[in-house]
Order: C-alpha cells, then structure tokens, then sequence
C-alpha cells in the first residue's frame, strides 16, 4: 500500500516502465541562464547560435573548448542550485527530497558527422554506480534522432542483462547491433527535461544531422541510499539535508557511567 498522489503513480509507472521520463523545465529562468552561459562561451569561438557551433568550432579543437566551458561554468557558484531547480519536483517524486548530487555538472557537444564524441553503448552500474542514482540529462538545444542519445527500455534492458554472457566476449559495436531495434531515440526540445535509469544501457551515435547537439548532465541519489564507487564527499555533496536528518546525525545518548 502506498499514499502517492494521482499525478504521482503517474510519473512512477512511467519511470518504471520505460526508463526514463520527459517533462517541462521547472525553472525556466535557471534554465536560460545555464543555455546563456554558453552562448556567451560559444561567442568566443565567434558566436552564432548553439545549434551552428560547428561553423565556429572544428572537430581537432572541440574538446579542449568542451573542456573550457565545462570548468568555467562548474566555476558559477550559481549553477548546480540552478540545475537542481530545473528538475527539483520530478526528483523529489523519482528519488525523494533528501539527495546527494553529483559535484560538476557535465556538458556533451556534439558536432555534426563527429565520431570523435561518441559515448558506446553501457550502463553506468557496469562500472561502479550505484542503481540507486538517476540521470538528469539537460537539453541546450531540440535533440531529436542522431541529434539526440539512445536508451534501451528496462524490459528489454532485463533481457539483456538475463543473456549477458552471450555478449561479454564481443565489443560494444557488437553490443549497440544486438540492440539497436530496440533503443528509444529520445526527442525532447529545450525547454524540457529528461531524467533516465542510468541502469538501462545507453549512448549515442554519429550526429546525422545537420545541427550540433549540446546536452548536460548531472547525476542525483537519495542521501541516504548505497553507495559504490563514487562516494558521498568525493563525487557526490549532500544538497537538501532536512532538519530532522541533522538533528538525528549528532544524537548521542545521555551518558550514564
């Protein structure tokens, strides 16, 4: 028996059913002001918008720009409350209200035909993190087909994970062939927000399309759920401790000897 809302089982049904969930920005301000900062980054390399920045950037100098923009807006004391805020009640539904977020924000530009950003096929629990996280995937710009990332359903993803051996020996070409009539294409425009299962395997392919591809990324987990390889402290900073948590944390029992 539970006591969620309507609007509640709602969002968890279709979490849990197809992996992921798309819904409109929260925060449109904070929203406009982390895709401002990077067309403010962008005007550097010559300006235009984030959709042409391969007019402006070549693939040889992509990552070093990658690079810069995601110090110099890790560096924004405003930033990560700002994306937080962007998907704060569809956490606080998915995850809860007490949460650990990640401590930099990541940032992907992919240019078109780039194959030099490609993220293969994976899930991120196969290599040290917890299923308790999930993924809030930012969108600066409309991504839509080869513009965008694949995922594959938890349905699906159980089947896989069920014949794993079939495929440990291949590579994750091999992997991404054994699955690609599967895979959601994601389509979701700026303004909205994408929070996926990062337990589900994904990645992304070659841009086919003719516009440049900007999308971040941050991870959160409930503050007090496992924990493997990335720790809270080291890679994830508690962000919405409640009172009741803190008070409990320097309780001690009245000494009686």
């Amino acid at each position: 028996m539970d006591f969620l809302s309507k609007n509640e089982k709602i969002l968890e049904n279709e979490f849990i059913n197809q992996g992921f969930i798309i819904r409109v920005a929260a925060n449109k301000d904070a929203l406009n002001k982390i895709q401002k900062f990077a067309i403010d980054m962008l005007s550097r390399k010559g300006g235009g918008s984030l959709d042409n920045a391969h007019k402006n950037i070549s693939i040889n100098e992509l990552n070093d720009f990658r690079l810069d923009v995601i110090k110099e807006i890790n560096a924004q004391p405003w930033l990560r409350e700002a994306y937080y805020k962007i998907a704060k009640p569809y956490l606080d539904i998915l995850v809860g209200n007490e949460l650990a977020m990640q401590s930099r924000v990541n940032l992907s530009i992919q240019l078109p035909e780039d194959d030099s950003s490609l993220l293969p096929v994976h899930a991120d629990t196969w290599s040290g993190d917890s299923p308790f996280e999930v993924v809030v995937w930012l969108p600066l710009v409309d991504c839509f087909n080869t513009k965008s990332m694949y995922l594959l359903p938890p349905k699906e993803a159980n089947h896989l994970s069920n014949d794993f051996k079939l495929h440990v020996q291949g590579n994750s070409e091999e992997l991404f062939n054994a699955i690609k009539n599967d895979v959601d294409w994601i389509k979701i425009n700026y303004g909205e927000v994408l929070i996926f299962n990062q337990a589900c395997p994904h990645g992304n392919r070659v841009n086919k399309e003719s516009e440049t591809r900007w999308s971040m990324n941050c991870r959160f987990k409930g503050l007090f759920t496992p924990y493997k390889d990335k720790k809270i402290g080291e890679f994830f900073e508690p962000i919405t401790l409640r009172p009741v948590s803190k008070i409990a944390m320097n309780y001690k029992l009245p000494i009686t000897e």
